[in-house]
């Protein structure tokens, strides 16, 4: 499973190799990867998804957080308007 952060055109990724319970690890490690840049969920500017390669499930999982971030956040997720859902690009 992979996360990341883009901060001023450098990017902070996140990596952990995972058997089992991809889901519930997601937002932890998010989680680190913001207190480790002393940063919230407050000074994200948009969210972007990777669609793939990956599980269906997990592919679903990320845009489902990322589309309720960005809901909440008022931001633009995979470049698209608050309230769109976000489209994987094929």
């Amino acid at each position: 499973m992979t996360v990341g952060l883009k901060i001023d055109g450098k990017e902070i990724i996140e990596k952990k190799l995972l058997d089992t319970r991809k889901a519930q690890v997601v937002l932890p490690l998010l989680e680190k990867l913001f207190k480790e840049h002393n940063l919230s969920l407050k000074d994200l500017s948009a969210i972007e998804v990777n669609p793939g390669p990956g599980s269906f499930t997990g592919i679903r999982v990320g845009l489902s957080i990322a589309n309720t971030l960005g809901f909440l956040l008022t931001i633009p997720v995979n470049g698209e308007k608050v309230g769109e859902p976000a489209k994987a690009s094929y």
